[in-house]
């Protein structure tokens, strides 16, 4: 009986092995997570490998997988791939790019250890590394460092490295690309976006030859990213790259334009075991209806299409909403400023300087209690916030916080200074902002979408809530942007802000 055992054992292992050496989905649960637990696979992960093996057999040679974050995408293009393909092939080379030198490193390290674990020498026995930390090329020598790696007796490589860094003096048999861009500031920055493209086809384009294949997975940031341009690129010209796209949505909402191989009905879950549709409905309304469109369904659309705010998402639910008195159990009080000072002489279309008091509540929810936005010269700028904060600190005793930008530069930080002197006596905030208008109002924008956002009954609601509406396609955003300055202000360290969740 022990006998039969062993052999029923020896059998399944090599059934496993045979598995491992024909399919990356076998590789993949004979290796193991590479968090060193069993890899067990969803609908999705069987249907990404089924393209992945049709890319390591050249029958795809331009493949995107466009998936939501945390599902495994990067485990099985960035980490079981290029070592299953260098098990198949010792001499192919590949080049695997991602947005971040430090990631890339990363990726490679954890391919090195799949080459150098048991499970690997039992299905690849012929694929090995040099057992060395090497780092120049030296006769006898195989290269392995955090860059690259050689395999030993072979030609085969691997290099890897992070988006906009040069890749010279090689060509490449596959190329992966995990994630070009890092996060919503350099997806909204034109400039990212440029860099990224122009990475594509000055560097890493050029490291092709006519049987080169290039998988392309990431998480859709915006509408005119790297996957976006190619996907025009394609379109518009037929000599170009053609690709075969899997778009995988976090939930299942538009049956008409589903991968075939989609098994799922409306509304169910990608990977309801790990990402529940109970818990992608909390998720939606953290990240606000922007981020779900783009991060979660792989929808990334223009942002002046309305996705920000909209006046149909405030609550309509008895003491909610819009609020004729202010509610008792406001705990935190930020007015934020948005500050462009104009010469008298210059009124035309110039820029406002606006202020937006914020207040969050004990329930969590927060209220827009009192907007400001005027053309002012440089002299009444100083002179409206002062009077402006010595009224909110007489109607609520306790006092506000007022915070306002600093330019850059010295000129910049002496007026921060300047006007921190000026408002002695209150509670006064000031720093330097990092990214465009956009992504700092996306905290705010979030709660708004989710109806948490109450505003008091004022002659100014229709002019704030229009120009939140053309937001950030509208000619002006001070009133946007003061009130994501005082939103962040008042999620600073807190689960409410934005830039945590991400």
């Amino acid at each position: 009986m022990k006998r039969d055992k062993e052999l029923d054992a020896a059998l399944a292992k090599l059934s496993a092995i045979h598995e491992a050496q024909n399919n990356l989905l076998g590789f993949a649960k004979y290796t193991g997570a590479s968090n060193g637990k069993e890899f067990i696979a969803n609908w999705h992960h069987e249907l990404i490998c089924r393209k992945l093996d049709q890319f390591v057999n050249g029958n795809i040679k331009r493949l995107m997988i466009f998936t939501r974050p945390q599902v495994g995408k990067s485990e099985l293009t960035s980490r079981k791939l290029p070592a299953y393909i260098l098990g198949k092939n010792p001499n192919a080379r590949i080049i695997a790019t991602s947005y971040s030198p430090t990631l890339a490193e990363s990726m490679n390290r954890d391919v090195q250890k799949l080459i150098d674990g048991d499970e690997y020498k039992d299905i690849f026995p012929n694929t090995q590394l040099s057992g060395k930390n090497i780092v120049t090329v030296a006769y006898g020598n195989y290269k392995r460092n955090s860059q690259e790696f050689e395999i030993v007796d072979n030609y085969g490589s691997y290099r890897c490295a992070g988006t906009g860094q040069g890749i010279t003096g090689m060509s490449a048999d596959y190329i992966i690309i995990d994630d070009p861009l890092k996060s919503r500031e350099e997806a909204n920055s034109a400039v990212y976006r440029e860099k990224s493209w122009s990475w594509y086809t000055d560097s890493l384009d050029t490291r092709k030859h006519n049987d080169t294949g290039i998988v392309l997975t990431c998480t859709r940031w915006h509408e005119d990213d790297l996957p976006a341009r190619l996907l025009k690129q394609a379109k518009n010209d037929p000599e170009a790259d053609q690709w075969e796209v899997i778009i995988l949505p976090a939930e299942m909402d538009d049956i008409e334009n589903k991968h075939p191989e989609d098994p799922r009905k409306t509304g169910e879950a990608l990977w309801e075991a790990m990402h529940s549709s109970e818990s992608q409905i909390s998720t939606r309304r953290t990240v606000g209806a922007y981020t779900w469109e783009a991060m979660y369904q792989q929808r990334p659309t223009p942002k002046g299409g309305g996705h920000y705010f909209k006046r149909t998402q405030i609550s309509t639910t008895p003491g909610e909403g819009f609020l004729e008195f202010i509610p008792a159990d406001v705990e935190k009080w930020v007015r934020g400023w948005d500050l462009a000072a104009t010469p008298e002489d210059e009124r035309g279309d110039a820029a406002y300087t606006a202020s937006v008091l914020i207040g969050k509540r004990k329930n969590g929810r927060f209220i827009v209690a009192d907007v400001t936005n005027q053309q002012l010269s440089a002299n009444d700028v100083e002179k409206t916030m002062y009077h402006t904060s010595a009224q909110d600190k007489a109607k609520y005793g306790y006092g506000v916080t007022v915070k306002y930008p600093q330019d850059p530069g010295q000129a910049g930080k002496a007026q921060a200074q300047r006007l921190a002197s000026l408002l002695s006596g209150f509670n006064v905030k000031y720093e330097t902002e990092s990214g465009d208008k956009a992504t700092r109002a996306t905290p705010f924008a979030a709660q708004w979408q989710a109806g948490n956002v109450d505003i008091l009954l004022a002659p100014w609601n229709e002019e704030y809530i229009t120009q939140l509406e053309q937001f950030p396609s509208g000619k002006f955003k001070d009133m946007a942007d003061a009130s994501g300055t005082s939103f962040n202000e008042l999620a600073e360290n807190q689960e409410d802000s934005l830039m945590s969740w991400l």
